[in-house]
């Protein structure tokens, strides 16, 4: 597939009273057309750092960004990518319609591929607040607002940093069929948040970051059962219930069962083995196989990911203390 953005060995260190901090720590990635992207992970994870380089607000401190083939900045210059991020660029005093007016009579107009500000605003779904001014839009009218000013130009590649944030419910559920409408018409859309909801819906695929790494990198799904495997359900007859349970607890890979009268319940990281078991030897029925939450693995890995940087931190100060 056409890859769009490329990084590679990229880190941002930054200088703080403290000393150096790591933002973004050697990581590798490929965006490619057409993809819903969720960059997920907690604050100080690294996210808003690796969207800024992105979009050529910062420089990595070493390695390599590339948008297109090109410098970030370019590939902005050119009107390939637009970005929707949380606050900034928006005039108060100005109505809807005006704003949007605006900021597209700065583009060249005969340029082929310019959305026109009748388009936008329908994408966008901002007809209904066209004459309201922008002081009087709520957090997220504003972002439905900055949402239509990044699709001026017609972008092949959008960027968004919290896009939903202030949206009530119904706003949000309209915002991402819009997000789906213009993949579908090829672009790539990359967006940060920290609703696990978000991305378990509407991202194709999710790449978790925890202190400015990459800890997992998928299709959504396989990003779920990547820490915590998938969840079995079946019925027993009552009288093979103390048999299936010694049978399953043998098995490899089982993370725990629980049984509530007939209905047994195995967490597990090879559930095909599983299903299989209980319905070709345990006479079980009803079967159900379930993906884990996303925010299950979430915090497995981030947790992970935090423990490993402990014990390193431990490792190399013992390592100093025995070296001194």
């Amino acid at each position: 597939m056409e890859s769009f953005i490329q990084l590679r060995r990229t880190t941002k260190h930054f200088d703080l009273d403290g000393g150096v901090v790591a933002a973004v720590n050697g990581i590798d990635l490929d965006i490619n057309k057409g993809e819903i992207v969720a960059l997920l992970g907690p604050n100080g994870a690294g996210k808003t750092t690796t969207l800024d380089m992105i979009l050529g607000f910062t420089e990595p401190t070493s390695g390599e960004v590339l948008v297109f083939g090109q410098h970030p900045r370019q590939a902005v210059v050119d009107g390939r990518v637009s970005a929707v991020l949380q606050t900034g660029g928006l005039l108060r005093d100005l109505r809807v319609s005006e704003t949007v007016e605006l900021v597209a009579s700065t583009y060249n107009r005969s340029a082929t591929g310019r959305a026109t500000v009748a388009e936008v605003m329908e994408r966008a779904g901002l007809n209904k607040i066209a004459g309201r001014l922008v002081q009087s839009c709520s957090g997220g009218e504003q972002q439905r607002l900055r949402f239509a000013l990044a699709l001026l130009a017609d972008p092949d590649l959008l960027l968004l940093d919290e896009p939903t944030a202030g949206m009530d419910v119904q706003a949000r559920r309209d915002f991402w069929a819009a997000m789906q409408a213009e993949a579908k018409q090829g672009r790539t859309v990359v967006f940060a948040t920290h609703y696990l909801q978000e991305a378990e819906d509407y991202a194709q695929r999710t790449i978790l970051m925890a202190n400015g790494k990459v800890v997992a990198d998928g299709p959504t799904e396989d990003v779920r059962t990547q820490a915590s495997g998938r969840t079995v359900k079946a019925r027993l007859p009552l009288d093979g219930v103390e048999r299936a349970l010694s049978i399953i607890n043998a098995q490899p890979r089982v993370n725990a069962v629980t049984v509530e009268l007939d209905r047994i319940t195995v967490d597990t990281g090879a559930s095909d083995n599983i299903a299989r078991l209980l319905l070709n030897e345990l006479d079980g029925r009803d079967l159900e196989i379930e993906p884990a939450s996303l925010e299950t693995a979430f915090i497995k890995l981030t947790d992970a990911d935090q423990s490993s940087q402990s014990t390193t931190a431990h490792l190399t100060h013992t390592s100093a203390g025995e070296a001194r």
